[in-house]
């Protein structure tokens, strides 16, 4: 398993409850959430760089980022900011061949999303001179490693420009700013303009944010994603493939197949599934924590009803 850039510490899952800590190369990103974790948090960090050091790994700075709201529901401030000396928040790491600049101050959560590691390199083998579009791009991840993977075109859209705007820079950071390309717009409205304009890809991904962080919000949810994947169906070419995701854990497996069936069903279109994955292995499961196992992922080949 790749370790370079990793989760060390995710919560209950590892036993220590509104705890995360990732590691990005040689700098440590902690995000702290509940009180109790809160006043050994620094004694903590302080173990773990001293355990990783007994492994040769040395870590240059910590960057805090508990700047979550639900640290209000416990009395707590919200905080950000350098534990210790401080150093450039703007860290290259590299995962699956891809280079990346991580802004561990500024960047969603603690900066970068280390749970889709494999899921990214699990669409390698599809991307090869393939057309690709990539939906909820966010900084690029899955268009970038499409594009490593040789994929002959890449579209990469977002909603936000901030993240569009690092996905340029990664790509030229990886010498691919002439393959991978990226737009600022909104998913729901770009997909059925590209299908007005009979636009057609070889794979298609959808990795978008939480629909829902609550149950109340579940039916809404589910809306959106039988909106997204029927879209997408639409636009892989027969015999194409689809990848898409869940990253909400009230949308649990079993709701979320039975949603992208009836999208398929609606779109007359036959689903071959290739993939089912989960989050990555250090984002552990924990049986007895059911928010723990959030990440639902498939790969599908989408051919048309004959």
């Amino acid at each position: 398993m790749d370790t370079s850039s990793c989760r060390l510490i995710f919560g209950e899952a590892d036993w220590l409850p509104g705890l995360v800590v990732d590691k990005f190369s040689d700098v440590l990103v902690v995000q702290s959430l509940a009180l109790g974790i809160d006043r050994f948090k620094e004694e903590i960090i302080s173990d773990l760089k001293e355990f990783l050091a007994e492994d040769g790994i040395w870590i240059r700075g910590v960057y805090e980022r508990s700047d979550a709201k639900v640290r209000r529901q416990e009395g707590m401030e919200l905080k950000k900011g350098f534990l210790g000396p401080e150093f450039d928040p703007k860290v290259e790491i590299t995962e699956n061949g891809v280079r990346y600049l991580v802004d561990v101050k500024d960047g969603q959560k603690t900066g970068f999303f280390l749970d889709q590691k494999y899921n990214r390199k699990a669409v390698h083998p599809l991307c090869r001179n393939a057309k690709v579009l990539d939906c909820f791009t966010h900084t690029g991840s899955f268009a970038l490693n499409a594009g490593i993977a040789g994929a002959a075109s890449v579209l990469g859209v977002d909603a936000s420009q901030l993240a569009v705007t690092q996905a340029e820079e990664d790509a030229a950071l990886n010498g691919l700013s002439d393959r991978v390309k990226f737009v600022c717009a909104d998913v729901f409205e770009l997909l059925p303009e590209l299908e007005r304009r009979g636009e057609t890809y070889d794979v298609v991904i959808l990795d978008p944010p939480a629909f829902t962080k609550s149950r109340n919000s579940v039916k809404n949810a589910v809306k959106g994603y039988r909106e997204i994947n029927l879209r997408a169906m639409k636009l892989v070419k027969d015999g194409g493939f689809l990848a898409t995701c869940s990253c909400s854990h009230f949308v649990d497996a079993e709701l979320f197949a039975k949603t992208i069936h009836q999208a398929a069903d609606h779109v007359h279109r036959r689903l071959r599934q290739v993939e089912f994955r989960t989050q990555a292995p250090d984002h552990p499961i924990l049986w007895a924590a059911e928010e723990s196992f959030y990440l639902k992922f498939y790969i599908f080949q989408v051919c048309q009803e004959r």
